[in-house]
Parts: C-alpha cells; structure tokens; sequence
C-alpha cells in the first residue's frame, strides 16, 4: 500500500518582522499572517479506512519540538481523552489535524471546535441548521466524485450515502433544537440572533453544531469551559454515545471518565496511548510505573555489583580477570539491548497561599439581600437571601448559568451591590478574587514582571519580584515575554501569583480550571486544603468540588439554599432532572 509523507512549515523567516501568538500564527506588519507549526507525518491507513493510523507523526512550533516520531492511532468508534501538562502541545496537536497538516482522506470530514459561531442576524437555531445544508452539499459533491474517479460500486461511495441519509433533513430542526436545550437554550434562546449572544453563549451554538453535524473526526478543545454544570452532565452523556471518532482535550477527571474509551498521554515530546478511561488510565500508569521501577533498580543493582566485581578482582589471578572479562561481556550486552529507564516525574510547579490567622466572625453576611440588575425588576436575580460566610467556609456554588453565581461573587467582591438588605463585611477582611475571564484582570500589553511590579509598587527590587512570580511557575523568558504570547495556562499562575501576593482572608474562585491542565488543578486543591482561609468557588468541574468544598450551595429561582449531600448527588440529581424533561 502506497503511503504518503507530508512536511508543511510556516514561514520560518517572517517571525522577525511580526508577533507569533500561542496558536503558532504569525501575524506581519502588513497584516499577512503565517503559520510557524512544522508538522510531518506518513499516513498509514487506507483511504477508505474509517481508522485515522498517522506513522511517524512530529509536531514542532516556534522551533521546539513538542512531538517526536509518534503514531497518530484513532479508531473509528472510540472516543479519546488527550491529556497532558500546559504546553505539551495538546492544543497545537488538535489544529494541525483540523488543518490537515499531515495527510487525512478527504472522505473524513473534520470539525474542530475552537472559536464561538460568528456574531450575525440569523438565530441560535438557523445557525445550526445552516450546516446541514452546507454539509449535504458537499456529501453530494464527494459523492460525484468518487462515482466519476472509481465508479458506482465503490465502497466508498456507499459511506457517503449512507452519511447523507444520517444528516436526515426531515427531522433536522426537532434534533437541532433537542441538542440547543441540552446545552441551555430554551425556545426564546434559540429564535434569538446571534449577534445578541456573548461570546461564551456562541461558543456553545458552536459546540451544538459540531454535535449536530456528528462529524467523522470530532475535535474538541475544553468542550465544558463554557458551560454550567447541568450542560456538562448533558454533554457527558451525550458524548458518551458518540459513535465516529472523538478527540477532545478536556481538565476534568470526572468528565474524563464519563465520555472517553480511551486516553492519550503526551508526555516527554510521545503520545502513549491507554484503553479505558481516566480513572482506569491511573491505574494502569500506575502499574506500569511500579513494574517499570522495579525493573530499573533490579537492572542498576546488577551493573552496580557487576562494575565492582570488575573493579576489584579485573587485574587479579588469572581466574579471576576471566570472570571480570565474562561479567563486562554481560553488561556491554544488557547496554546494547537497552537498560531499562528510570521512571520520569513530570514537574509540577505547586500553588501555595500563605496563611492568614484568624478574623472573629462573622466576616461577611447578607442580610434580607435582594438584587436585579434593572431599576424597575429590584429582585430579578436574587431575594431576601441570607447568608453569612467565615474563615473555615469552604462553599461551592451550582446551579444552571444565569441563575446569578457569578453576579453573588461580585456583590461578595463589593464590585455590586445589593439593591436591598445589607451586605456586612469585617473591617480588615481581605478578599482575593479570581475571575473567570482573564482578559478582565491582566494588560495583555506587559510582561508578567512588569504588570506584577506595578501592581505591588512596594515591592522595589526587581529580584524579589521575579521570586514571587517564579514560586508559580511563571520563570526563565516567560517573565520578560510579553502576556499576549503567553498561554491561557501561563496566564492563570500569573493570576494565582498575584492573589497569593495581595494574602487574602478569602478567596472568591469563579471557575479556576478552565485553562489548567489537571496536574495544576491538583496542586490548587492541595493549596486550598492547606489553607486558613475562606472560599467560595464557582466551578463545574466536579472533583475539584469534591477534593476542596465541605458545603455545596444551589443558586436557583432567586434563592441560595444548601444542597443536602454532596456534588456526585447533586450530579444524579441534574441527570434525573435532564431525563425527566427528555421523557416530557
């Protein structure tokens, strides 16, 4: 079977004159934009094989090398979680296949999820059923194709069909609309424009596209980053049926285990690749690791005694060199065999918030606090609400999105307040507030150095900011890089960096994990848990929930009321809520 090899660069010359961003798109001073990814790669499975097999898949940006001669292994009908540390090139790996930068059959439709539908007149519903007509039109010209280029009998051409009679025109508005109320558009959502969406509401018509479209190769990037919890727990079980190809880059462990068949691993520049899901993936890495240790130390315990053997009696009686000479024969041949490698620890920089003592409670309470964000509707979003938070909470708050869990944290902030009723606050209650987007706390136009110099002038020396955001992870070039190059992973530790600077009382944390991978999620569970202070956070990833939150807190229906049991509880609960109006 012939294979075909393909090596795309982008213009390496032209990053002088222009500013590379985080995607590896280089965009010149004549607005001309180029891409600095070099990806090679030869394809293994035939062209009418529903299996993606890539051989010796390399992957570099900006010159370094993320991906060395790995293979590229989906089979039809898994579904696969690609995890990884920040920066190993799980997102870089994700858009050189939607661009295919390495050769993938022109029968395999790709979509990739990677920014929000575009803001226009047509509404949430006639933005997805745009697709289906786009993607019968070019089922039909593959079709013709393949009937002109090999005839009507072509295996090939019956997949077509058969993927055409899929898209299923007849019933293509009552599923569109089906897969817009899962990921929380009611009916008024969805005959509403596009344009009068935020972005976040038109990532989620993005990913209701792709789900719609249900392409060959499905490529999601943090899929649940915009969506709430009960979208999440809609999502998971969706995806969790998905039948055709799925690669997705997701945090959470939890969602993890719910969608994925299988999870790939980049690490040390390899994708290595494990049957099962997350949880399965621990175990057997687990295993393998231990096994692989054992054999480690047994093999430097043999050369360690072999090398002093030799040492030692090498230049003896004649008896003994001959055995030196034997056992230097043995250790010249486990070397060309290949000594098995110690186990690789990957570096995890820690989180760690210094303590703060104790504030008599109680620190901050509301009381009888009602809030809307109109004049003429006072309670629109919350009413009478009472509440009271201290040093040891440790609250996590759920409910769907616009039920006002981010609005609470704001008027928790100061940043609202409160229409009616009283917000009380201690007078030396310091509060360390995390928001979800970035853009909204960092100057993109500054150096992590700089921007952490200006925002604590009382620290003079440059030396001992440099320390401060270091202990984050934030070190080398990247302190002097400037921001909007950095990744969204670099950017949270220089948030984290800052919020540990200010020693808050509390921490206000409205959905911290979006851009960690799940290593850093850990290492901020370990630093909350090893913490005096108070927090709230807003989150929809579960096992963070369930590692840092002693009380779950449901914003609904204008109230804030405690959740009898804890976050895999209230996950059954959103299931059975979801089945429920499915049934309905």
């Amino acid at each position: 079977m012939p294979r075909k090899n393909v090596k795309k660069k982008g213009g390496a010359a032209a990053s002088a004159a222009g500013v590379a961003n985080e995607n590896g798109v280089i965009t010149l001073e004549n607005g001309a934009k180029l891409s600095n990814r070099a990806c090679t790669g030869v394809l293994a499975s035939h062209k009418g094989s529903r299996d993606l097999k890539i051989d010796s898949f390399s992957l570099s940006l900006h010159g370094n090398e993320l991906i060395t001669d790995s293979k590229i292994d989906f089979n039809y009908g898994n579904r696969y979680g690609l995890i990884g540390l920040n920066g190993s090139g799980k997102s870089t790996l994700l858009k050189a296949l939607a661009e295919r930068e390495v050769p993938i059959p022109d029968m395999m439709n790709i979509f990739f999820l990677s920014e929000e539908i575009e803001a226009t007149e047509r509404t949430a519903l006639q933005a997805i059923l745009d697709s289906v007509d786009k993607e019968v039109a070019r089922l039909e010209a593959e079709a013709d194709r393949i009937m002109e280029e090999e005839g009507p009998e072509s295996d090939l051409l019956q997949q077509v069909y058969d993927a055409i009679d899929a898209m299923d025109v007849a019933t293509a508005p009552k599923r569109a609309g089906e897969i817009l109320f899962g990921l929380g558009f009611n009916k008024a959502m969805q005959a509403k424009m596009t344009k009068d969406f935020s972005g976040g509401w038109r990532m989620r018509i993005a990913l209701a596209r792709a789900l719609f479209t249900r392409p060959h190769l499905m490529l999601l990037d943090e899929p649940t980053n915009h969506l709430d919890t009960e979208a999440c727990v809609w999502l998971e079980d969706y995806l969790s049926h998905y039948d055709k190809i799925l690669v997705m880059i997701s945090h959470s462990q939890d969602f993890l285990n719910g969608v994925c068949t299988h999870i790939v691993h980049l690490t040390q520049s390899k994708l290595n690749y494990y049957s099962g899901n997350y949880d399965t993936y621990c175990k057997t890495k687990g295993e393998r690791e231990e096994n692989q240790m054992k054999q480690y130390e047994r093999e430097q315990e043999q050369m360690a005694h072999m090398k002093d053997y030799v040492a030692r009696f090498g230049h003896g009686s004649a008896k003994l060199a001959k055995q030196s000479q034997s056992k230097e024969k043995v250790m010249a041949k486990m070397v060309a065999k290949g000594l098995t490698e110690k186990v690789h620890v990957e570096h995890v920089v820690p989180i760690r918030f210094a303590d703060v003592g104790k504030l008599p409670p109680p620190v901050l309470q509301f009381v009888n606090v009602s809030f809307g964000y109109h004049p003429d509707k006072p309670r629109e979003i919350y009413r009478n609400v009472d509440l009271g938070f201290d040093l040891d909470s440790r609250v996590a708050l759920v409910g769907p999105n616009g039920a006002g869990k981010s609005t609470l944290l704001k008027m928790v902030a100061g940043e609202l307040q409160c229409t009616e009723g009283q917000i009380k606050r201690h007078n030396h209650l310091r509060i360390g507030w995390y928001r979800q987007h970035l853009v909204e706390v960092l100057d993109l136009t500054m150096t992590p150095l700089a921007y952490f110099m200006q925002t604590f002038p009382n620290i003079p020396e440059e030396d001992e900011a440099r320390r401060c955001i270091g202990k984050f992870g934030i070190s080398g070039k990247a302190q002097t890089a400037c921001m909007n190059t950095l990744s969204d992973g670099q950017l949270s530790r220089v948030v984290f960096a800052i919020l540990a600077e200010r020693k808050p009382h509390m921490l206000l944390l409205d959905e911290p994990t979006n851009h960690l991978d799940i290593e850093t999620i850990d290492a901020l569970a370990d630093a909350i848990n090893n913490w005096d202070g108070g927090m709230v956070l807003v989150s929809h990833d579960f096992r963070l929930i369930t590692q840092v939150a002693k009380q779950i807190f449901i914003c609904q229906n204008g109230a804030v009321k405690p959740w009898p049991s804890d976050i895999q509880g209230y996950k059954k609960h959103v299931r059975a809520q979801l089945e429920k109006l499915r049934d309905s």
